[in-house]
């Protein structure tokens, strides 16, 4: 037996109503298509990666998590954390692949091989295999055993289940469907390592198979690495210490509902930011009578990224003088800053782009949380 949907209440249908509202617009939106789509969905990929990882102690700046999903190098992230960004990147290129792809089906194999390219690089985590011993959650800073997983006999058919309950459970809305494959995946615990990670792709996958939004811009991986603390919380009082998988994981689903709510909304508000600055540096393209290939690299430089001269061959197809030369050319004008000698040579945003960026921080809205209750409850349960 596996954890199974709750019923929802009539405050949960309302707030899914409105996740599901933000999401057809947001399909709306993206539907025409527009110069900034790309440079914006690389940027929510990027905050997933980094958003997922964060959850685990691997800290990465996101402009490193984008440099993952280039195939670039970092620039301050470490070897092993790097290790661990990369094979999540591979993972979540899995999820993106198959997300549209009307034969796959989501099986045991291949949560496996999701598991093994997401921890390849050390053979010794027995990535894409089943844990052969216990395995228990350690809470560092209480430094206490929170929660036993079930004997390692027991995880084949338990993942069985697990996998037979996305195929049969399609009259479950799709975010539903998705929280209750991150909470069995994450309590079976079938891996030695990387199970968090794991039941938060297997999320992002399950709920790209049956959404009308692209996994970039329905995923709450980076929502989640932004209240670490409030998930812990939830799921300790949903699995309650031990594997005993109970009829109600409610507050484990109104939690998720809230995330993507909230994660909605942020979305909405990068995809209005996104379009106002690119008509601003539309403008001060054409003041400086400067090359359109420009705006990309510098919407990034906008969200704070550093900037590097590979980075933008890529971005743009240019060849490696006349990425020197435009990158020159921006300094010059004192819209990026030059940064290192010339082999680790970097460019951050100068003042006029910086402005642009704190202009576009004072005209957000607040973010408005569906459920004011929820963490007073989750407080007082733990």
């Amino acid at each position: 037996m596996i954890y199974t949907s709750p019923a929802l209440t009539s405050e949960d249908q309302v707030v899914l109503a409105e996740v599901h509202e933000m999401r057809r617009q947001l399909a709306s939106a993206l539907r025409a298509p527009r110069r900034w789509q790309g440079g914006l969905r690389r940027t929510m990929l990027a905050r997933a990666i980094r958003g997922s990882n964060s959850i685990e102690g691997y800290l990465v700046e996101e402009d490193d998590a984008a440099a993952a999903l280039d195939d670039e190098e970092p620039l301050s992230a470490d070897e092993r954390t790097w290790a661990e960004i990369r094979g999540y990147r591979q993972a979540l290129g899995y999820v993106l692949q198959m997300a549209g792809d009307p034969h796959f089906i989501i099986d045991t194999s291949a949560m496996r091989s999701m598991h093994y390219m997401m921890l390849a690089h050390d053979l010794s985590k027995s990535p894409g295999q089943y844990r052969t011993g216990p395995i228990y959650v350690h809470d560092e800073k209480r430094d206490l055993v929170v929660y036993e997983a079930p004997d390692a006999g027991r995880v084949p058919a338990l993942m069985e289940e697990l996998a037979t309950s996305l195929r049969a459970d399609q009259d479950v809305d799709p975010l539903v469907r998705g929280a209750m494959a991150h909470l069995n995946l994450v309590m079976i615990h079938p891996y030695r390592d990387g199970n968090g990670r794991m039941a938060r792709a297997l999320q992002t996958l399950t709920i790209s198979r049956q959404t009308i939004v692209e996994p970039a811009f329905s995923s709450i991986e980076e929502w989640l690495g932004h209240n670490t603390d409030d998930y812990y919380h939830v799921l300790a009082v949903t699995g309650q210490g031990t594997w005993r998988p109970r009829p109600d994981a409610h507050l484990w689903a109104a939690f998720n509902i809230r995330a993507h709510h909230m994660q909605a909304q942020t979305v909405a508000q990068r995809v209005d930011e996104a379009s106002e600055i690119w008509k601003e540096l539309d403008d001060l393209i054409s003041a400086h009578h400067l090359p359109e290939r420009m705006t990309g690299m510098l919407y990034e430089a906008v969200l704070g990224y550093r900037v590097r001269r590979p980075g933008y061959m890529k971005m743009t197809g240019v060849e490696k003088h006349t990425a020197t030369r435009d990158l020159g050319r921006l300094a010059e004008l004192d819209l990026l800053h030059a940064q290192g000698e010339t082999r680790g040579r970097y460019y951050l945003a100068g003042e006029r782009l910086r402005q642009l960026r704190e202009d576009c921080r004072k005209r957000r809205r607040p973010i408005v949380d569906p459920y004011p209750w929820m963490r007073t409850r989750l407080a007082e349960a733990t």
